[in-house]
Order: C-alpha cells, then structure tokens, then sequence
C-alpha cells in the first residue's frame, strides 16, 4: 500500500481529495468537524515535507448547479481552525483562477478548491476534467475514504495522471487497515453484529463474511425474517416474506463452516411503532398479533454480552433496536457497553455504517472502540469484498 509516508513532497504540490462532505447548520456552520480532523495527519505530513496542499472535496447535491448553499467557501474557517493555518479558497475547481492560485502556490500553503460537484463532470467520471484538474499539481493523494466506492473523476479517474506519484493519505490507510483486521487478520474469535432494519441491505455482507468469523450475532428489525423463516411467530414485526429462504440458506451455510449465528431470543415489544407505545417482554418465537418487537429483551443482551466479551475481534454494523426511541435504546446501549469493556481488556473493535456510527457518536463509545469508520457506503462495499474504484485508481 503506498501511502503518503513513502513519499518527500519538498517543494512539491499534491492534490488531495478529502471528504469533507460534513453537516452544517441553517447558518452553514459546520456541526460535525470528524472527517476534517481525520484528514489532518496526511495534510500536516506533506505540509512538515515542505510540501504545498490544494484541497479537492465535495459537499451535498448540488447537481451541476452553483450555490451557496453548497459553496466550500462556508468550511474555510473550520478548516484553518482545525489545521491551525490560514486556508487560501478558489471560488472555481478548473478555469483560469484555479490554474493561476495553483501555480503561484508556495511550500506551506493550503488552497481549498471550490465543490467538485458544482460539475456534473466529477460525477459522471469525465476524463477532461480529470485531467484538468491533475495539471496543478506534481503528486495525488486519495485521502477521502467516504467517496471511495464512486467512480468519479476526482476519486478513480485522476489518478491515471499521476502513475509514478498517487498515494494514499494516511485517514485511507487506517480505514483499509481496519477493514482487513477483521476479514483477513483479526485475531480469534472473531465476532460479527450486523443489526438494521432489513436482510436484503446486509446479505452479501454477511456472505463475504461467514469464512472470516467465528460468531454472526444478527439483532434489530431484520432478526425477524430469520424467526419467521425457523418458524417463530413474529406478530407485527418487521419481516421480508420474500428473503426467509435466503436467511435459511445463511444459517445452513454459517454451520456448513462453524459459524455460531446468534439471533434474539427475547425482545422488547410495543403495541404501535411509538415511543410512548404500551411495552412488554416476550419471547422473540412468540409474539402476539398486532405487537411488535422493537428492541432486544434482557436475555438477549446477556446473550450477546457473552459471546462479545469471548471475542478478540469484532464489526459492528447496525443496532440492535429502534434506539432513535428512548424506550427501546436499552440493548443498543447495552452492546455498545459490551463492546468498550471487551476493547478495554485488548480485543478490537470496528464500528462501522450509518446507523452504528451515528449511535456510537451520539452516545459517547468514539473513544471506547478500536476505530470508527468514516465512510458509510464505502465501508459496506469493502465489507462485500468488493474493490473499490477508489482504492484500484491507486493500487494499479
């Protein structure tokens, strides 16, 4: 893996695409800085190289158009504040403004281009623009793990341009090396938490998974087409009819190879997808008409508890429960406890999609775990053994 590290960028300039597609409030502030402070180290190294730094990310959707509700210019001050330097921002990412700060840019100094997607030719991969974009510069550096899974020009087609200088930046490499701890080294047991709502958005995960683990604990809304497909009564909750023969097939295969899948055996049901619903324990196999099961039952949590504080290496993808609702967080935060206890005593622990990673910031576990992935998408699709265009623009 040719990272950043291996490379001396005295006096010379590398482009660096981030992800800096960061929240913001009404008044365009930015509300979570994570993906900026990750970039940080790969900045700070070609900066300490005697290195020059122009910045290339995109924000929101703005589909081609230019507006200021999706200008880069909101994020300079977060940026500087973050890199503690002045931050110098083009109002264009090609054109004769971008070609002349580009060029007068000295060693030191950060220029921040504006949003790649104010082009509808970064999204649609073009190769002019590519290479465009690739004259300003000696070195690239693919440091936006979050876009890796597209293939638009700034992430996959750019680097062609670059055959002897493209590099990972050093955010891209953790989150490539924490993905292999877990499908290629980790270190056994290695346990598996895959929750969420539905089979169908996790199934060739958990496929390209089975050789890799040892135990596949299977919790939230897509637990029930399993139950269902063993034979349980499920009442109101969640199920696709359609993949009860898939989740029965998976089971087959997971004992075909010694996995130990781990599915609830007691939830939390509710009579109406509320908060404030009536709630009641029950058996995961024996829920009544009309109830539903919204979270993970106390023996359940035991039960995963259990196998996590056995484990040596875990993914977590997805919650166990409805956790946005107060009444039905508890087993969500009951794993998210398990697995900073095992962390602490040694094991390693990967969070990573959407749902997981929101719960785990909103909750405080960032600093309990091994390593939180910044990429959503990106990280599901490696999980899919897939390559992604991203991480093949630099390794080929």
């Amino acid at each position: 893996m040719k990272t950043v590290n291996d490379f001396n960028f005295k006096d010379k300039k590398a482009l660096v695409r981030v992800d800096f597609n960061v929240p913001q409030s009404a008044d365009l502030k930015v509300t979570d800085n994570t993906r900026i402070v990750a970039a940080k180290p790969t900045i700070d190294k070609i900066l300490n190289d005697g290195g020059s730094v122009i910045l290339m990310t995109h924000l929101g959707r703005p589909k081609g158009k230019k507006t200021e509700e999706f200008s880069l210019k909101n994020l300079v001050n977060e940026i500087e504040n973050v890199m503690g330097r002045t931050v110098l921002f083009c109002h264009d990412c090609i054109g004769e403004d971008a070609e002349n700060m580009t060029k007068d840019l000295k060693p030191g100094e950060i220029l921040l281009l504006e949003n790649l997607r104010f082009y509808d030719e970064e999204e649609k991969g073009d190769v002019t623009f590519a290479k465009n974009l690739s004259k300003y510069a000696d070195a690239y550096v693919n440091d936006a793990f979050g876009t890796a899974h597209r293939a638009h020009a700034s992430t996959a087609i750019i680097a062609q341009y670059f055959p002897e200088t493209k590099f990972f930046g050093l955010l891209m490499a953790k989150e490539l090396e924490a993905i292999d701890k877990v499908l290629k080294n980790g270190e056994k047991p290695v346990t598996a938490v895959i929750g969420g709502s539905k089979v169908s958005s996790k199934i060739t995960i958990i496929e390209n998974m089975l050789p890799a683990i040892d135990h596949l604990i299977i919790g939230g809304g897509m637990a029930f087409t399993f139950i269902k497909a063993l034979g349980g009564n499920i009442g109101n909750s969640l199920v696709e009819v359609d993949k009860m023969n898939l989740a029965l097939e998976i089971i087959a295969k997971a004992k075909s190879m010694n996995v130990r899948i781990c599915l609830p055996v007691d939830v939390i049901a509710a009579d109406e997808f509320n908060n404030d619903a009536e709630r009641k324990e029950l058996d995961a196999y024996q829920i009544p008409e009309n109830w539903m099961g919204l979270d993970v039952g106390p023996r359940t949590r035991k039960l995963f508890h259990d196998i996590i504080m056995d484990s040596r290496t875990i993914l977590w993808n997805g919650p166990v429960g409805v956790f946005e609702m107060p009444n039905f967080a508890e087993g969500t935060i009951r794993l998210g406890d398990s697995i900073a206890e095992v962390t602490r005593l040694g094991a390693f622990s990967l969070v990573g999609g959407g749902d997981s990673v929101a719960f785990v910031k909103q909750n405080g576990y960032e600093s309990k775990v091994s390593y939180v992935s910044t990429g959503g998408g990106a990280m599901l699709e490696s999980l899919e053994g897939k390559e992604l265009p991203g991480i093949a623009a630099i390794n080929n």
